[in-house]
């Protein structure tokens, strides 16, 4: 049944915007935001940009201030022409994890469009920045955008004093290597010098005390007395140096016998970019669909309380519907799923549950199905999962149905696919396992780590590639990667791929064999 609303009741009533518009549905958005969701989000601060500052902002990863590179251009260069082609359109915001929380909002946008981006951007994606733990945990939403300008006057600076081709050396290498520049878990506590010279003092008082001289009395062996202290001696190397080391940058900033203090700094500032921006990869579904039930419910409040029209929320509805539109695995459009339709599929499914569950739901969520909190259940989620295990846990047989996926398995050996998993029990759990697995970074990048280092001999690097289900590296870009670390650590670089189940070597390769 179509609403009636008051002329004066509505924040908006044309296309066509002003600040004080802005204004006045920001501050609508927020009173449903804080007071009936009860998110909690960073101060706000919106910005007005045009289509050329939208792509600039692509080109930089979105961020507001970064320092200078090529590949920055590059990438602009390449946005635009899809833009001015037509091939691609813009995103209508970009947010930054901030705070204050940025959000860029295009000037070209109707003002229901900018009333959608704000819940979108300012509240969803926003709450969800300050609240999960994984931007808790790995980034300083206070401190990132002074680090950006520090950043950025330092790699100019250093162009300047030492020259573009140089700085432009070390960039290269160091993005090379960006996704193999973050720490993936909580590293130990740095033991002090002087709790490592207590323990130094400790093996000596032990080694006193068990040292006999009638063991000099002992015919000396043709071989050492320890046939393993080469290995020994390789064990305490590790020690010292804290190996295996997962971040490939960090170690070269803190061992590479060839870098200057001003190299090691730019690898300092390309892994904190890298690190700032890993807690995003692991959550695009969750982001994504949290940012866009935020804004799906907010409108439709907005609508309930008669401030807004029911053609601008028709207008909403249709950007909504395109952001969340999925197409069929056999449509030429299909290139995957869609974050934002998994995410809010998600999101709406769960609430659900809480206030409508099928006996299914009973039996597959017993922890919150029809406890007639939404709101708890997905804050709670919002905060304590990444895409993985938010996928593994709260994916349910019906959302399963409603969007028709199933599993297939794709053997090297066969000729053809195979589908493994249909809608039943069995079935939804495997549909469920492989999809979060999808999700999980650990199991889709290489897992390449330092292993070992012999500064006080050949100097040699020795990286190790954990290869799982046979997946091994690309020969060119193995190759030309090794060439960009042998840039930063100076002497040879090998790396030999192991088999994750086996130990079994299944390549071997250093940069003293490749040529060119």
């Amino acid at each position: 049944m179509s609403k009636i609303a008051g002329s004066s009741d509505l924040l908006f009533h044309g296309s066509d915007w002003t600040f004080d518009t802005l204004s006045r549905t920001y501050d609508a958005i927020k009173e449903i935001a804080i007071d009936d969701l009860g998110l909690d989000v960073y101060p706000n601060q919106l910005e007005i940009i045009s289509s050329e500052q939208m792509l600039d902002a692509y080109s930089s990863n979105g961020m507001p201030l970064i320092y200078q590179h090529w590949s920055f251009g590059k990438h602009f260069v390449y946005e635009d022409y899809l833009y001015r082609k037509g091939r691609r359109g813009l995103a209508y915001e970009i947010v930054i994890n901030s705070n204050p929380c940025i959000s860029y909002l295009m000037e070209e946008n109707t003002m229901a469009l900018q009333a959608l981006v704000t819940a979108h951007a300012a509240f969803g994606h926003n709450h969800f920045f300050k609240n999960n733990y994984l931007f808790r945990q790995w980034t300083d939403a206070s401190a990132i955008l002074n680090y950006m300008e520090f950043a950025k006057g330092y790699v100019t600076r250093c162009e300047e004093r030492y020259g573009l081709a140089a700085v432009e050396s070390i960039l290269d290498a160091a993005h090379t290597l960006m996704d193999q520049a973050v720490f993936r878990y909580r590293r130990p506590p740095r033991i002090s010098s002087a709790k490592e010279q207590e323990r130094a003092r400790e093996r000596l008082e032990y080694e006193d005390r068990v040292f006999s001289d009638l063991w000099r009395t002992l015919p000396h062996p043709k071989q050492s007395a320890d046939p393993n202290v080469d290995e020994l001696d390789a064990q305490e190397r590790k020690k010292s140096l804290n190996l295996p080391e997962e971040n490939l940058l960090y170690f070269l900033e803190k061992n590479s016998l060839i870098l200057e203090p001003w190299q090691r700094e730019i690898l300092r500032i390309v892994r904190i970019v890298a690190q700032y921006f890993y807690p995003q990869r692991q959550t695009k579904v969750m982001n994504e669909g949290c940012a866009t039930f935020v804004h799906y419910t907010i409108m439709n409040m907005l609508f309930d309380k008669d401030r807004i029209s029911e053609g601008h929320l028709l207008e909403m509805l249709h950007s909504h519907s395109n952001v969340v539109f999925q197409p069929g695995f056999d449509d030429p459009r299909y290139s995957g799923l869609n974050p934002y339709a998994l995410g809010f599929g998600m999101m709406q499914d769960i609430e659900r549950i809480c206030m409508h569950p099928t006996s299914e739901d009973r039996d597959w969520f017993p922890e919150f199905a029809g406890n007639g909190d939404w709101r708890a259940t997905l804050k709670d989620a919002w905060a304590n999962h990444r895409d993985e295990s938010f996928l593994l846990q709260y994916l349910s047989p019906a959302l399963i149905r409603k969007m028709r996926l199933f599993a297939l398995d794709d053997e090297a050996k066969e000729n053809h696919y195979k589908v493994a998993s249909i809608h039943n029990e069995r079935g939804y759990e495997k549909v469920r396992s492989t999809l979060s697995r999808n999700y999980d970074l650990g199991m889709n990048q290489p897992n390449i780590q330092v292993v070992d280092v012999d500064l006080l001999g050949n100097r040699q690097l020795r990286l190790q590639h954990t290869v799982r289900e046979g997946i091994v590296l690309s020969e060119s870009a193995r190759d030309s990667t090794l060439r960009h670390v042998r840039r930063l650590w100076g002497y040879n670089v090998s790396l030999v791929g192991v088999e994750a189940n086996s130990d079994k070597i299944l390549y071997e390769t250093s940069t003293d064999k490749l040529v060119g």
